[in-house]
């Protein structure tokens, strides 16, 4: 690709492979939830104020999940419904608490973290329900342009939900997806280049991969949501992708099966990062403009969405 690692991440990954610590295969699934729990703990390196933080249960059809609603300072101009990643199996509300904070800043946006049900415990497609169903509830609860977004496998609950929504009749204003997993093919040149040495492996995903749909198809496209055969009418995207992740290649791709099936779609590519690196804010500024440009996707497609309803409320006036 002729680029190099950001320094920085260059730095932390030379100090992580110094350290040696055994892989997240290694262990069992709560063995590696702490582990991850531990080390986005020393990413948040300050608090963000937001106008109020309330803890929720957001139905779903298999009872409720815990979730965490920012409100930001003024009036909301959107509500973004935020899945946080992990593989499936990986993080909770405090691991993302940051980023959340930080959108609804910067986005001006109602921020619910929601705290979906992890493999392999809740194996697919659990997790796909209670995203789909918190999308629709947002819907329901909040008169506002909704986003949906999420972070790796976040993100991929995300851009299946965004599919469910379009799918139900439930409008988005946008689905934003940093580093999204999109397809359980492991084969890809991104995988090739960047599957070892980069923090997430390829034998990481494949692990991620067999605790989330143990049994089931890999390739259903509820799980792989590229092989998702018509993206026609689905919400307009924001797909931030890394140079040095190996799920790279698959979100060129999803990017550019949503603009073949007409979609609008953006692909904001960040050369020198490597997975994951949006919650990585102790070591790169990358982090923050990461962020920043999903806040500013938000309040556009928000204030688009806010004034085709307004046109669409005059149009319905004048009748």
């Amino acid at each position: 690709m002729g680029e190099q690692v950001d320094a920085a991440l260059a730095a932390f990954l030379a100090a992580a492979a110094e350290a040696d610590a055994p892989p997240i295969t290694a262990g069992t699934p709560e063995e590696a939830r702490a582990g991850n729990a531990a080390f986005l703990a020393t990413m948040r390196t300050r608090t963000i104020e937001v106008a109020t933080v309330v803890d929720l249960a957001v139905p779903t059809r298999a009872g409720s999940v815990p979730a965490r609603e920012y409100a930001p300072h003024g009036a909301a101009t959107a509500v973004v419904v935020y899945l946080h990643g992990g593989g499936w199996v990986l993080g909770d509300l405090e691991g993302h608490d940051q980023l959340c904070r930080q959108l609804a800043v910067e986005a001006g946006a109602i921020v619910v973290n929601v705290n979906y049900r992890h493999a392999p415990e809740v194996p697919f497609p659990g997790p796909v329900e209670d995203a789909a169903d918190a999308v629709a509830w947002a819907a329901e609860r909040y008169d506002l342009p909704l986003v949906v977004a999420g972070d790796s496998s976040g993100g991929n609950l995300a851009a299946s939900a965004a599919v469910a929504a379009r799918d139900a009749g439930v409008e988005v204003a946008l689905q934003a997806l940093l580093y999204p997993v999109l397809d359980a093919d492991l084969e890809r040149d991104s995988y090739r280049r960047n599957g070892a040495g980069y923090l997430l492996t390829t034998a990481d995903m494949d692990w991620f991969w067999t605790q989330y749909v143990g049994e089931a198809d890999r390739f259903d496209p509820r799980a792989s949501v590229l092989r998702t055969t018509d993206l026609g009418g689905v919400a307009p995207a924001l797909v931030v992708v890394a140079g040095f992740d190996p799920l790279h290649d698959e979100g060129i791709a999803y990017g550019r099966r949503l603009e073949e099936a007409g979609v609008a779609c953006e692909v904001l590519e960040y050369p020198g990062a490597i997975h994951g690196f949006a919650t990585l804010h102790a070591i790169t500024p990358l982090a923050d403009e990461a962020v920043g440009a999903v806040a500013a996707a938000i309040r556009d497609r928000a204030a688009r969405s806010s004034r085709r309803q307004q046109t669409t409320t005059d149009e319905t006036r004048t009748r």
